[in-house]
């Protein structure tokens, strides 16, 4: 059976470290602006979205399975008017899934099976709510690749036309102005 115990860990370990990069993969070439930008009438923006992943991890495996004793404010993930820069805020995700990955590796069989009773979370053990985070944060993920790919879209269409006027800024969204 350990191999078995090992083959989880190793496989959830390395799926949380394969959305690291990815989000990071995407994400690097963002400026600040576009980084805390929504391309969209409704939704929230890439920076708000990060915030809110990197508070689902630290609450649901940190807090709740590695009892770290994270207070978690979820309102504040979406609704932050003044939020860490772009850096701040991928420096606490990379952490978070750093974090994570060693809470992953560091659990036994019996810890898989453990029961769990995370608020708002539907998993009974630890296995569940594993799984159940990588569902979400790949979810979000790929939120995120849409709305940069929008951003990048906008980008191009607004910069490529001729004429623009001076000083306007690259990027700018007149359904979401800086």
């Amino acid at each position: 059976m350990p191999d078995l115990i090992a083959t989880i860990s190793g496989a959830q370990a390395a799926y949380y470290e394969k959305l690291g990069i990815k989000l990071n993969k995407w994400l690097d070439p963002l400026t600040e602006a576009q980084f805390w930008r929504n391309p969209f009438p409704d939704g929230n923006d890439i920076g708000h979205l990060v915030l809110h992943l990197t508070g689902s991890l630290n609450y649901y495996i940190g807090a709740e399975i590695a009892q770290t004793g994270y207070l978690r404010d979820g309102d504040k993930e979406f609704s932050d008017d003044h939020p860490p820069s772009k850096a701040e805020t991928l420096e606490k995700f990379d952490q978070a899934i750093d974090f994570v990955v060693a809470t992953i590796r560091k659990q036994s069989g019996a810890d898989w099976s453990a029961p769990y009773s995370g608020r708002g979370a539907d998993s009974t053990n630890r296995f569940g709510i594993v799984i159940d985070c990588a569902a979400h944060a790949d979810h979000h993920i790929g939120q995120i690749i849409n709305l940069t790919r929008e951003l990048r879209r906008w980008t191009t269409v607004v910069c490529d036309l001729p004429g623009l006027r001076s000083g306007f800024t690259c990027g700018y969204n007149p359904r979401n102005p800086e």
